[in-house]
This record gives C-alpha cells, sequence and structure tokens, in this order.
C-alpha cells in the first residue's frame, strides 16, 4: 500500500489582497510564518509519504511560481487544470492519475493554505485515516473539535464511535457555514466539529464514488485517464475539461455517499481565511498588535501592519489592518477583512488587471 497526498492550490485568496494576486497568491506568501503556507503543507505531508508521492493542483497562472517553490517534487506531479472546476474534478483527476501509477494506493488531499502548529498530533491522526480508508473502505474527512461558535466554518456532525479506543466516528451530516445562533447550538450540542477540509481513501473507494454520485464527471475521466502518457494528453484534458460541471466534493460525493468518517481531531488549526485570522494567530507585543517590517506603533493596540520598503507608523488608532505592497495600500478595520474579497470582485467587475 502507498499513500499519495494532492495538495489543492488553485485559489487566488481573495480575502488577501493586496498581497495575494493571481500570480502570487495566499498559499505562495509567508503569511503564517517564516515560509509560504504551501511549503509547510509539504514540510507537513513528507513526514509520512516521499516527494514522488506528492502531488499539487494547480492553474496556468500559478504554475511557474509554484515550480519555483517546490523544486523538490517532480515535475509530473504538479498538475494543472486547464479551468477552475471546484474541488470534485480536480480530485477526480488526481485519483486517475494516481490509480494510474498505483490501482491500491491511498489518496489523501489537503488544501494548501491553512495552518496546523502540532505536526506530531496531525501525523498520528492521518496515519488513523489513512487506516480507516485501508481497512473499511471508508470515504474519511478530519474534523476539528471546535473551541468557539465559529461562523466562518463548515460543520460534520457525527455520531456512533467505530473503535472504542480511537477518535473515529460515522459522519451523520454536514452543515453550511452557520449564522452566530446556530453556531452557537453547534458548540452547544456537544456532536459537531469544524469541517477542515482533509480527506483521505482508497483511489479505487474515490472513483467508485464518482461513479455512483458523479456519473457524468465520471466518464469524462475515464476519457482523460485514456490519455494519460500519451502525446493527446493536454488536447483530451481540454475538451473534457471544459464539459464538467462546477461542484464541490462535498456536495457531490461526501452529502451523499454512505461510508463516509470522521477523525475527531484536537490540534491547533487554522484555515488562515483572512487578515483577521492572521492577527489571531501571530506572536503579539504587550498592546496587543502584530507586525512584519519596519512598523512603528504609538498608543495603539489591536493593530495587524504588514510594511513593505518603508516604515509604517500608527499613532492612537486601534484595531486596525493596514497591509502595504509595491503598488497598493489595505486599510480595514479589524473584524471586517472577510470583505476584502467584495472589493477584489469590484475589481475583476471592472477589468482593473493591474491590482489582481
Amino acid at each position: 500500500m502507498s499513500f499519495f497526498a494532492v495538495i489543492m492550490a488553485g485559489g487566488v485568496g481573495k480575502r488577501f489582497w493586496p498581497q495575494s494576486r493571481r500570480a502570487t497568491p495566499k498559499q505562495l506568501l509567508p503569511i503564517a510564518g517564516n515560509k509560504s503556507m504551501l511549503r509547510m503543507t509539504i514540510d507537513r505531508l513528507k513526514h509520512f509519504t516521499g516527494d514522488d508521492k506528492i502531488l499539487i493542483i494547480t492553474n496556468s497562472d500559478q504554475e511557474e511560481a509554484i515550480r519555483l517553490e517546490c523544486p523538490d517534487l517532480p515535475y509530473e506531479n504538479i498538475l494543472i487544470e486547464p479551468e477552475g472546476k471546484n474541488t470534485a474534478p480536480a480530485i477526480g483527476l488526481a485519483a486517475i492519475i494516481i490509480q494510474h501509477r498505483d490501482p491500491d494506493a491511498i489518496m489523501g488531499v489537503f488544501p494548501a493554505d491553512h495552518y496546523i502548529k502540532n505536526v506530531k498530533s496531525f501525523t498520528e491522526y492521518m496515519h488513523q485515516g489513512i487506516k480507516i480508508a485501508d481497512e473499511m473502505r471508508g470515504l474519511v474527512t478530519f474534523g476539528v473539535v471546535p473551541t468557539r461558535p465559529a461562523t466562518g466554518y463548515g460543520y460534520i456532525q457525527y455520531h456512533g464511535r467505530t473503535n472504542p479506543d480511537e477518535p473515529i466516528f460515522a459522519v451523520k451530516a454536514f452543515a453550511e457555514k452557520p449564522d452566530l445562533k446556530t453556531a452557537e447550538l453547534f458548540l452547544s450540542s456537544g456532536d459537531f466539529l469544524w469541517n477542515s477540509g482533509m480527506f483521505v481513501w482508497r483511489v479505487d473507494t474515490i472513483l467508485q464514488s464518482f461513479q455512483d454520485f458523479l456519473p457524468e464527471i465520471w466518464d469524462s475521466l475515464e476519457n482523460i485517464k485514456g490519455a494519460i502518457g500519451k502525446p493527446v494528453w493536454n488536447s483530451v484534458l481540454t475538451v473534457e475539461w471544459a464539459t464538467l460541471r462546477s461542484i464541490s466534493i462535498d456536495y457531490g460525493v461526501m452529502e451523499k455517499a454512505q461510508n463516509v468518517y470522521v477523525v475527531r481531531v484536537n490540534f491547533s488549526w487554522n484555515d488562515v481565511g483572512s487578515w483577521d485570522a492572521v492577527h489571531d494567530m501571530r506572536k503579539k507585543d504587550k498592546d496587543r498588535n502584530v507586525s512584519k517590517g519596519e512598523v512603528i506603533f504609538h498608543k495603539s493596540e489591536n493593530n495587524l501592519v504588514f510594511a513593505e520598503g518603508k516604515t509604517v507608523a500608527l499613532v492612537d488608532v486601534d484595531d486596525l489592518v493596514v497591509i502595504d505592497t509595491k503598488d497598493a495600500l489595505l486599510i480595514i478595520r479589524r473584524g471586517q477583512t472577510e470583505r476584502v474579497k467584495e472589493l477584489v470582485d469590484s475589481f475583476e467587475k471592472e477589468k482593473r488587471d493591474s491590482l489582481l
């Protein structure tokens, strides 16, 4: 049995503008530390698989930067989607390529831009998930024990522990991102977990699930699989990809399948979904300010400032996010940084490509 890790790295990271751009998105930035989010993810996965079994799915805009960031991975392990179609088609593409290399392989799927502090604990939970995926032919996801009524995460409801000695349960239901009142109910019920977006399964199990629940995507994947290693690969991939609908693996497969299990994990995890999350996770000074670069705070508290190429000074202001880059400056109140995506959406609508 071999284990392949697939990293989903095609996102743009609009909420991290102006640092995150099309060619240098969030996962290629050192947001959570001194390394890029992608490099941190790769290093974490190397604890239980080799370079030759780590695959990255991305797009043509990011291909060059990702190859430069990952010189240790084989060239053919960087997979390029013709266009973004959400997670299900991307996972299906990786699955047929892995199946071509090893029909008995186990496959894990991991976002490129999450922060996990305790790598040892992460590795132990992954081994538990791999065991269930292999022995029970299950579709395994990982649910994080919630510490607050978060409204920015999806949730997983669980029941029926599979083994009294292991934190593995049957999945009862998946829930979309809730409002605050619903999130508080989830937290108080004690049987809901944050949906981490990480998965493990046998490659034959997930492809059977595509055949069962997404047959039209399955048909296209079969056509694409026939072109693996042949000169017609790019043309077949492009033609078939254009016919696929955009759908998530959660909605397309996980919410419909019966053999779904969740590993209840209890480690420090953050999907780093906005600048507010960066303030939460980074080291703070005595006034709860977070900074990177040449930054001066005077009578100011609870701020996040990233400075690039110049000194940035804040005087008598609180709860601000200030992100300074060579060509743009963002100033927004903490607690509102999810709305940066609205700004970037407006740039796209107005075709202000120099800002994207």
